[in-house]
């Protein structure tokens, strides 16, 4: 009977090759990795080395892996082949829209740069001479990437490399030993009192006032306010359920549809009674142009429409908001700023953390502290200074 090779067992010997007129030396193993369940035949593995002493360390270590249990045979994946898998298969739970984002950054940032190695072969070092190099002067001309879009990339590349590990293609994910260039925050600069009055007084009569407004009052993020619908909202209840935002499905796709909110969470909102009773106003003021428009009118659910009731697009509320923000002395502002300028405003007068994340859809209260930590410190400092004085009074000092 012939004896079956163990598994890990192999011989080691040197070999030469010309190519292209010139010979190579180097030194080879042809290892028994297992038995195919079909035919019965040897799985044999080929490595190679430069020397007899690397090949017989890779030898031991397969070796060493077969008999524990975790050996796994090397991928022959490219990681462009890899990545373009990955956007294909795995992605499914993402929107859309978010899976253009990611194919246009790997196919214009990741691919040229590490779309030719192979997977097996991605070590940290190279991973993160291609971050440094994203955010360093570029030879072609172009600005280097700013922090947070090389996080961004990393991300990315992070989520597909960690597939390939769930699903054996590699043993560890190398990019979770790079850094990444750090991100600094932006200081945020909210509407304040009186730019606030400014800016109330500015859109009164524009035919964007009543969704300036409502976004100003309920922090709204700008998808969700031009998604929101009459049957998200109760007037009985005074509340509105924000659990759609209006977005374009796929990239150069100009049909806009309804998605889930950013973070694919809904919530409910109980704005002030006095924002409710600005949204009855608005529906019968709706109701009105509707009868004006007669068959015109596209019979949609959205509370903010054109004349003939389709929805707003993004493009045309902004343009129109940055018109009104540079005429009361506030060009830099962003259609986003009403938002920082909601949560800002809650939290002066009184809300707590908790409750100002769950109006805003933040995933923890950490993270809106984070945002808004400036804030609650300057309420400190308020305290102090009310305590101060009334310490003075008791005191009489």
């Amino acid at each position: 009977m012939a004896r079956r090779a163990a598994p890990g067992t192999g011989t080691i010997r040197k070999k030469t090759v010309t190519r292209k007129g010139k010979q190579y030396t180097y030194w080879e193993a042809r290892a028994t990795v297992g038995r195919d369940p079909g035919t019965g035949r040897q799985i044999q593995r080929s490595i190679t080395g430069q020397t007899q002493a690397e090949v017989a360390r890779k030898l031991t270590a397969m070796t060493s892996a077969l008999n524990e249990g975790v050996y796994k045979a090397p991928s022959k994946l490219t990681v462009g082949e890899w990545l373009d898998i990955w956007a294909t298969e795995y992605l499914n739970d993402v929107k859309p829209r978010t899976v253009d984002s990611y194919n246009g950054t790997i196919a214009r940032t990741i691919k040229p740069a590490l779309g030719a190695v192979k997977l097996e072969a991605l070590n940290a070092p190279t991973i993160q001479r291609f971050y440094n190099s994203l955010s360093a002067e570029r030879a072609d001309g172009k600005p280097p990437l700013s922090p947070k879009t090389v996080k961004n990339v990393h991300g990315i590349l992070h989520h597909a490399l960690q597939q390939a590990v769930m699903v054996g293609y590699i043993r560890f994910n190398p990019s979770d030993a790079c850094s990444l260039p750090r991100i600094e925050k932006k200081e945020l600069r909210p509407l304040d009192e009186a730019e606030t009055r400014r800016f109330l007084e500015a859109i009164k009569g524009h035919r964007f006032e009543d969704l300036y407004t409502v976004t100003l009052f309920t922090g709204m993020r700008q998808g969700e306010v031009l998604g929101l619908c009459w049957d998200r909202v109760d007037f009985q209840k005074g509340t509105l359920l924000i659990d759609r935002q209006l977005q374009h499905p796929r990239q150069g796709n100009r049909q806009y549809g309804l998605v889930s909110t950013k973070n694919g969470k809904g919530r409910t909102v109980t704005p002030a009674p006095w924002v409710m009773a600005l949204l009855k106003r608005h529906r019968a003021a709706q109701t009105q142009q509707r009868l004006r428009a007669g068959d015109l009118w596209e019979g949609s659910n959205f509370v903010f429409t054109d004349e003939i009731g389709r929805h707003l697009t993004p493009a045309m509320v902004y343009e129109a908001f940055k018109d009104i923000v540079t005429s009361i002395g506030r060009p830099d502002a962003r259609f986003h700023d009403l938002r920082h300028s909601y949560a800002v405003a809650a939290i002066r007068a009184g809300d707590d953390i908790k409750t100002v994340q769950g109006n805003l859809g933040h995933a923890t209260a950490a993270f809106t502290l984070d945002v808004y930590g400036h804030v609650t410190d300057q309420m400190k400092q308020d305290s102090a200074q009310r305590m101060e004085k009334y310490i003075a009074g008791v005191l009489g000092l």
